[in-house]
């Protein structure tokens, strides 16, 4: 087991960006696919993406949310554009502790490492 903790939630206005930190102590987390989902309050958790050595998204953020590995913090990030209202939601990371992103990447039940969540609330 490794302890993941999210941050960087916060609120921000329609249109903005906001960068979501998901880290670990102890344990290096470069080398392993990590994933983020987000829930809304009322809707079932969802996928955002997934990384390895590529990334892929959910269709309802392509184009706007990006990820990148920061190597000194051993943090992965999500980077998150042009944010609209309907992108509010309590954001989580996961991984296996494996290199490659699970083939139903989109589950959530293909991770067994899960962080508390961080919240981001964009306002209209």
């Amino acid at each position: 087991q490794v302890q993941l903790v999210e941050s960087g939630g916060g609120l921000v206005q329609s249109g903005g960006s906001l960068t979501l930190s998901c880290a670990t102590s102890g344990y290096t987390l470069q080398y392993d696919a990590v994933a983020w989902f987000r829930q809304a309050p009322g809707k079932e958790r969802e996928v955002v993406s997934c990384v390895d050595t590529i990334t892929f998204y959910a269709d309802s953020v392509k184009g706007r949310f990006t990820t990148s590995r920061d190597k000194q913090k051993n943090a992965v990030l999500l980077h998150m554009a042009s944010l609209e209202p309907e992108d509010t939601a309590v954001y989580y990371c996961a991984t296996n502790l494996y290199p490659r992103c699970p083939t139903a990447w989109m589950r959530q039940v293909s991770y067994k490492n899960w962080g508390q969540g961080t919240q981001v609330t964009v306002s209209s």
